[in-house]
């Protein structure tokens, strides 16, 4: 290592990988997309595809959230070949609630691609030419449905690894470091659950916050607590504030009783929420407040507003409800109330359609 990694060996760099895999296969987390450990790569065809969803599924998304989607797709659409027949639209309203929307479009895409050549490529260069996959999606499809040897490295692989190493330079110029290292650690074999076991060891003892030590089964090859400050790495920068953003949703309405519609459109398959059902609205983004008119003329109730975070801005939406007799016009579609839940809209859309629905 050159001393502008701003790093130190850890003492026993070739016993790490033994001691984490003899923990893991006692303590490793039952998850339904993962194999026991130990156990070789099974032969149902469809093993590559459940573990390409679920690596997709939880990019910035806690597995928690993830398990009831994982469920709901896998019954729905059991191999890539089911999936790549699917239309978007239900591939999208499945998708709603589970954020960063452009994962569910190029998951449509890459399970095309996929179906096309009869079944997922095994090595990680091949796998980074698929929509949607980049370098630690791949790397981890190739270990964990494969077995290939590669360097996999999420954000508790991350942590780890900078605390294991003591890597004290902060992020993200320590990422290289980072790699380098884990790239030493990492076994020849049972890449794949020395991967998972690295995940599971950051999220349940080597947190973000009080990492229990005590419990760590690489405690004694670990350089940042000999230095006694593990807690403080990997260092990151100072996060920036949030931009605030404003924006209107329109609720419009018709019919009485079970016959009740609400007037819903799809937002361009491009840009925030691409491709999703939702209310009509005045143009809002993360770069800009909301500014074009309204959509129909006549007279409109404040129904209140609801807030709603993105990664890049928070938001402001205010609901109003058409009381006007003017019929909208364009592209969209008459959803019946009673159905709402299946029109898949995205979080922010069915927190306004609650709010609308409560003051019935």
């Amino acid at each position: 290592m050159t001393a502008s990694n701003k790093h130190q060996s850890s003492p026993n760099v070739g016993e790490i990988s033994g001691d984490l895999l003899d923990w893991y296969d006692t303590h490793a987390r039952k998850l339904p997309w993962r194999n026991p450990p130990g156990v070789a790569r099974p032969k149902d065809p469809a093993w590559p595809y459940r573990v390409w969803l679920s690596e997709v599924m939880l990019q910035q998304t806690t597995v928690a959230a993830v398990k009831p989607y994982f469920a709901k797709f896998t019954e729905t659409w059991p191999n890539v070949e089911a999936l790549a027949a699917a239309s978007e639209d239900d591939v999208m309203a499945a998708w709603a609630g589970l954020g960063y929307y452009s994962r569910a479009r190029n998951l449509v895409k890459c399970a095309g691609e996929v179906a096309a050549r009869g079944g997922f490529p095994s090595t990680e260069a091949e796998l980074l030419k698929l929509p949607g996959l980049g370098a630690y999606t791949a790397a981890a499809i190739a270990a964990i449905a494969f077995g290939e040897r590669a360097v996999v490295v999420d954000a508790n692989v991350e942590r780890v690894t900078a605390r294991l190493f003591n890597i004290t330079e902060p992020l993200p110029a320590a990422r290289k470091a980072i790699r380098e290292c884990a790239d030493q650690i990492t076994p020849d074999t049972r890449a794949g659950d020395f991967a998972q076991a690295m995940m599971d060891l950051g999220s349940s003892l080597c947190t973000t916050k009080a990492p229990k030590c005590l419990l760590c089964p690489l405690a004694d090859h670990c350089a940042a607590r000999k230095a006694g400050e593990p807690e403080r790495l990997p260092i990151k920068p100072p996060k920036k504030a949030k931009p605030e953003r404003i924006g209107t949703a329109y609720w419009i309405e018709r019919g009485e009783g079970a016959a009740r519609e609400v007037w819903l459109v799809k937002r361009e398959g491009t840009g925030m929420l691409g491709g999703m059902r939702s209310l009509p609205d005045n143009g809002w983004s993360a770069r800009q407040d909301g500014k074009d008119a309204r959509p129909l003329s006549g007279k409109w109730r404040d129904l209140g507003a609801v807030r709603h975070t993105f990664t890049h801005a928070h938001l402001t939406l205010t609901l109003e409800r058409y009381e006007g007799e003017q019929a909208p016009s364009g592209t969209g579609e008459w959803w019946p109330l009673d159905r709402l839940e299946d029109a898949g809209l995205p979080t922010l859309f069915a927190k306004a359609a609650r709010l609308a629905l409560a003051q019935d």
